[in-house]
């Protein structure tokens, strides 16, 4: 494996120096600058489109939910990044599950009293 970071980690990177510095003119300080209505709001904007485009039967449906999908990856790295939740984190939340059925993962969590539970407020 190549030492280079991928370009989700270089991309993850570019958002928290956004996050951090606030460049005038860079879409990404303004997202952030609105704040999670803002940010929460592109991304459901955006994964309404990925689902609107994963619908689509003709020849461009797969162009197209490739490109939705990205800009639905970018809003949540900017959200991530507006938290201070490194993409590190997520990777090692993922692999923690990896290998765990979806179903038993799920009702392990609902095992855990809520206080114990990350995001356990809900």
């Amino acid at each position: 494996m190549s030492d280079d970071p991928t370009v989700l980690a270089r991309l993850m990177s570019v958002v928290e120096d956004r996050c951090r510095n606030r460049p005038q003119g860079s879409y990404t300080t303004q997202l952030i600058e609105g704040g999670i209505d803002r940010i929460g709001a592109k991304i459901e904007e955006e994964a309404a489109e990925v689902i609107e485009a994963a619908r689509e039967q003709d020849a461009a449906a797969h162009q197209h939910v490739v490109h939705e999908a990205a800009d639905l990856i970018f809003h949540l790295f900017v959200l991530l990044g507006y938290k201070q939740v490194g993409l590190n984190e997520v990777e090692a939340e993922l692999a923690r599950r990896f290998g765990v059925s979806g179903l038993e993962e799920k009702a392990a969590r609902k095992k855990q009293p809520p206080a114990d539970r990350p995001g356990g407020d809900e």
